[in-house]
């Protein structure tokens, strides 16, 4: 969604405009993916009993994050396929709705979508960040089981995040 004051000549540099104001702010409704594209999906190779080898090891995963040339040509693909009238990569996430660090699938389309970097009220690609990490901890310290933590994100990372993280 375009702010009211609609595109403007800096907008080309990160989204900014003269007043140093982001020209493209979408609407809270994007920043949940549509779940008849973006489901979630889960990794098979992790599973509560090995997460102590798996996402719970430092480095896991970067050992399975897809390449950036997959992730930018599967953005461009979404991007149109979710509507959006901004089409610059740069202002989307090419985000797990279900995170690594919590058993999602690296590579599915059901799980990768064009997340907005800004959204109204700030829910965008770095507060769910802040969910990912707080989730991430919790399952491996024990506190929430990895498929309780993996079906709150999917079904509602806000709600998640609210739940976990608190109010923004």
């Amino acid at each position: 969604m375009l702010s009211a004051a609609g595109p403007s000549v800096a907008a080309d540099k990160g989204g900014l405009d003269a007043q140093g104001q982001y020209d493209v702010v979408h609407s809270l409704e994007d920043a949940l993916p549509r779940h008849e594209i973006t489901p979630g999906a889960v990794n098979p190779d992790v599973t509560q009993a090995n997460i102590r080898s798996t996402i719970c090891v430092r480095g896991f995963t970067k050992s399975i994050r897809p390449t950036a040339k997959y992730t930018s040509n599967l953005k461009r693909k979404q991007i149109a396929q979710y509507g959006f009238e901004d089409r610059r990569l740069r202002d989307y996430e090419e985000d797990h709705l279900i995170p690594l660090e919590i058993g999602g699938n690296p590579t599915s389309p059901k799980n990768l979508w064009p997340e907005p970097r800004h959204v109204v009220g700030g829910w965008g690609a770095d507060a769910k960040d802040k969910i990912e990490n707080e989730l991430h901890r919790l399952v491996c310290r024990g506190k929430v089981p990895l498929a309780e933590a993996q079906r709150e994100i999917a079904e509602d990372w806000i709600a998640a995040y609210k739940k976990y993280v608190g109010e923004r």
